[in-house]
């Protein structure tokens, strides 16, 4: 195999003479003033050599035709066009060197082969960068454009490579390039299997635009090869598809947990639960915009700060609603559900009012932001929270359901309201401060939801319908059935999506429901008792 001068160059002089990479590549660059095509050629394999990686902009220059000498004394700037005259700019260091007359620079000439072992000399610079970033770069541009004239680099820089994630990455570009070269068939039937390994459409993409041109008795190995990827492609397509649902899940949680207690425990029809959430949301952009212009510092500490904020906030609105409203309602469920749906109005009109119809920015703090790759899956990080997060309110909600005098107080009027009252339970004040509850949970879940959705006037809206379903579902005053019920409907929802769109996928969810409540009404996990009353 032909290996192109430039690059012998290179890895001669980095083994046998590691003083040269420290020397000035100043000399060498002004060189080319008077070289020619081969001269040059030669030239940037020693310039290469130095692995000074302040000659990247002056060889990038060189390619593009921006590097010229000038005339007077053969030194070479990189050059941009400024009016009738060229500017001109160091080549190492990228300062201003000024203006000159067009006319007394000569413009260093680059053909094919020279822009070839300039990007040898690129490729070897970056390879061999001190910079980790800069070589996992230079890998990635090498596994994207596979060339057999970097297989003499990359092993070069392999053997000399210590970081475990860029040696693996040089590795995989290595195996990209082998399967194009003249190297042998064994070595090529290794490099499928390391493409295979590596997995992804990138590797398919490969091993297809490869096939024709590889040698008849590799296809078969191909062939398998694409195989397994495509199966293992879809493996993780179902599992990303499983963990959208759950976040999705996690989600409809939020926004439901508040809404099993107000009516699967009180048996409220609450249309204004939406607007708890809004205002939620609400409250965590005022937390943060107070944030942004006192204490910036901060910021991270935001959603810690906001989810107490919010809880009181929206407890203190659920509370004056249930005594102001709602507690003149009980039992006359077309009342409620009219009532409460004329306060989401005015909820929605006074947020309009004092914040105005748009969206709101709130920002994600830094342990939010961003992602991370688990085998085949991409996972988000404000997802992954969220779901953390949900579960916690779940499993706090239920411990205090279940072993807090409160909790014991709101499960026995729930099962027997008279019987509570004559054992001395002030039922209308654990109505109140049960609604409460009920909504101070709908504002945590606001904050959360900031951070994923858009903070308007209408936010709650989205949500308020998955929320019924959910709690309808799993059970109506059940905590455990609101958990599966949210769960089961978001891995549903991602399910049906790509099948049958979004909007017919939610359709199709809302007939199965129905269905399903047709067999079992008290859904998932019907509520024990000796009596339920609403």
């Amino acid at each position: 195999m032909r290996i192109r001068f430039v690059s012998l160059i290179f890895l001669i002089l980095s083994f046998a003479a590691p003083c040269l990479a420290q020397s000035d590549p100043k000399p060498l660059i002004n060189q080319l003033a008077n070289a020619n095509f081969k001269q040059a050629e030669d030239i940037i394999g020693q310039i290469a050599a130095t692995g000074d990686a302040r000659v990247v902009p002056a060889l990038e220059a060189f390619a593009e035709g921006d590097l010229y000498a000038r005339k007077a004394d053969d030194v070479v700037f990189i050059t941009t066009a400024s009016g009738s005259k060229l500017a001109l700019v160091d080549p190492l260091t990228g300062e201003s060197a000024g203006e000159v007359a067009k006319g007394a620079m000569t413009k260093i000439k680059v053909n094919n082969n020279l822009r070839r072992a300039i990007r040898d000399a690129l490729g070897a610079l970056t390879l061999m960068s001190p910079d980790r970033n800069a070589r996992l770069q230079a890998a990635n541009t090498m596994l994207a454009a596979p060339s057999e004239d970097n297989l003499e680099l990359i092993e070069t820089a392999l053997a000399r490579e210590t970081d475990g994630e860029v040696r693996a990455r040089m590795e995989e570009a290595r195996a990209v390039s082998l399967l194009t070269s003249g190297r042998s068939i064994e070595e090529k039937r290794e490099a499928i299997e390391r493409i295979r390994n590596y997995g992804g459409r990138d590797a398919i993409g490969v091993l297809r635009g490869a096939y024709g041109s590889i040698d008849a008795s590799l296809q078969p190995d191909i062939d398998k090869a694409i195989g397994a990827i495509e199966s293992e492609i879809a493996l993780w397509d179902m599992a990303q598809n499983v963990w959208y649902g759950l976040s999705l899940g996690s989600v409809l949680l939020l926004a439901a947990i508040g809404l099993a207690i107000t009516f699967g425990v009180m048996g409220i029809i609450n249309m204004a639960h939406g607007e708890m959430v809004m205002l939620g949301a609400y409250s965590t952009f005022v937390v943060q915009d107070i944030i942004r212009s006192s204490a910036p510092q901060l910021f991270d500490w935001s959603l810690a700060i906001a989810l107490p904020v919010a809880f009181l906030v929206t407890a203190a609105v659920g509370l004056a609603i249930e005594r102001g409203v709602i507690r003149f309602l009980y039992g006359r469920p077309l009342e409620t559900l009219l009532a409460t749906w004329g306060i989401s109005l005015i909820l929605q009109q006074a947020i309009r009012s004092i914040f105005g119809p748009t969206n709101q920015e709130v920002g994600n703090p830094s342990w939010m932001s961003g992602s991370f790759a688990l085998g085949g899956m991409n996972v988000t990080w404000n997802r992954m929270w969220i779901i953390i997060f949900s579960l916690s309110i779940f499993f706090a909600l239920l411990v205090l359901m279940k072993k807090s005098s409160f909790g014991l107080q709101m499960r026995a009027v729930t099962q027997n309201r008279r019987m509570a009252s004559s054992m001395g339970i002030r039922t209308p004040w654990v109505d109140a401060f049960t609604f409460a509850l009920g909504s101070g949970i709908a504002g945590i879940a606001g904050v959360a939801l900031s951070q994923i959705d858009n903070v308007s006037p209408n936010l709650g809206q989205s949500y308020i319908i998955d929320s019924f379903m959910v709690v309808v579902f799993g059970g109506v005053g059940n905590l455990w059935g609101t958990l599966v019920g949210a769960m089961s409907l978001g891995v549903l929802n991602k399910f049906l999506e790509p099948w049958a769109g979004a909007v017919l996928g939610k359709i199709l969810v809302l007939v199965l429901i129905i269905l399903f409540i047709q067999k079992r009404p008290r859904g998932l996990f019907a509520l024990k008792g000796r009596a339920v009353e609403a």
